[in-house]
């Protein structure tokens, strides 16, 4: 990372501390620093790319809240293992309820 990436990244993570914002710093990318924020409604992903640049990626909520019937969705299209999307999510791998 130059200097002057590193300095804009320094100057950055100031200006969220004396702003109060909480921020989480994340290595995905080989050539990047991600600085991920979450504020009401947001989340932001910041990447201060080896190249000087800076990418922003804003995933915005819809406002629609959900119960928690929606947790077996998550199973059901993200989990490694397709048979937890049919388990009670609220059961050990047992099926004893915790």
């Amino acid at each position: 990372m130059n200097t002057s990436l590193f300095q804009k990244l320094l100057h950055f993570l100031d200006k969220l501390e004396q702003s109060g914002i909480h921020y989480t710093l994340t290595h995905t990318r080989e050539d990047a620093l991600m600085v991920s924020v979450a504020v009401p409604g947001e989340r932001w992903e910041i990447e201060f790319l080896n190249d000087g640049s800076v990418e922003i990626e804003r995933f915005i909520s819809n406002g629609v809240i959900d119960n928690e019937d929606r947790l077996g969705e998550l199973f059901a299209r993200y989990a490694d293992n397709p048979d937890l999307a049919e388990e009670d999510i609220y059961s050990d791998e047992d099926g004893v309820p915790v």
